[in-house]
């Protein structure tokens, strides 16, 4: 039984990478087996199918992210420690996992239905979130911005620079990756910053 767990954990492992790189389309089940140094009759035997192997990739990964915001939600004292919670964790969750940006873009644009779906399994709650901001806004934290709006300013801050990453290196840091890397982590503070001085109104 041990020895099957570890196999699992192993082809998650592998099976993540692959998807990241390759996306669904472009991953093959051969290649998964193959950098999992297992055979392909292995490989179905714990996950049926591409589809099925893509859903749990892609769950697990966005279960890294999720979680640690709605316990944010739940707990905050101050406005400023939920959205810190909502940055600190996709800029943890695509530090990690560099090719996650592209991944999630590439499959919008493949089956957002089916993201959706998955999405929405893993317990992201949307309207949750814009009732938050809303309630801001109405208690005088916030300006008066469409709550949607909002989210879409903080989610595209976060990921285009993971997701223009190869390009944005080159023209901007001469290709240095170290140097890219540091502005890459540094993103929670200035990301956090622009919020508070475009959004939140000063309390007396």
């Amino acid at each position: 039984m041990e020895k099957d767990k570890v196999s699992e954990e192993v082809i998650m492992e592998v099976a993540s990478q692959v998807f990241m790189e390759k996306g669904m389309a472009g991953a093959r089940m051969q290649e998964i087996a193959d950098r999992a140094n297992i055979n392909k009759a292995m490989l179905h035997y714990y996950f049926r199918s591409k589809e099925k192997l893509f859903d749990e990739v892609f769950k697990n990964a966005f279960q890294k992210f999720w979680p640690s915001v709605e316990a944010a939600l739940l707990s905050a004292h101050k406005p400023e420690e939920v959205f810190q919670a909502i940055i600190d964790a996709y800029i943890r969750v695509l530090m990690e996992s560099p090719y996650l940006a592209n991944f999630i873009l590439n499959e919008i644009q493949r089956d957002p239905d089916h993201l959706e779906k998955l999405m929405r399994e893993t317990g992201l709650k949307p309207k949750m979130m814009l009732a938050f901001i809303e309630s801001l806004i109405e208690n005088g934290f916030l300006v008066k911005v469409d709550p949607r709006e909002f989210m879409v300013n903080v989610l595209s801050l976060c990921l285009f620079p993971f997701a223009g990453q190869a390009l944005i290196s080159r023209l901007l840091w001469d290709n240095d990756s170290d140097s890219y890397q540091t502005f890459l982590s540094s993103r929670r503070d200035s990301i956090m910053h622009l919020i508070q001085k475009t959004y939140f109104i000063q309390q007396v």
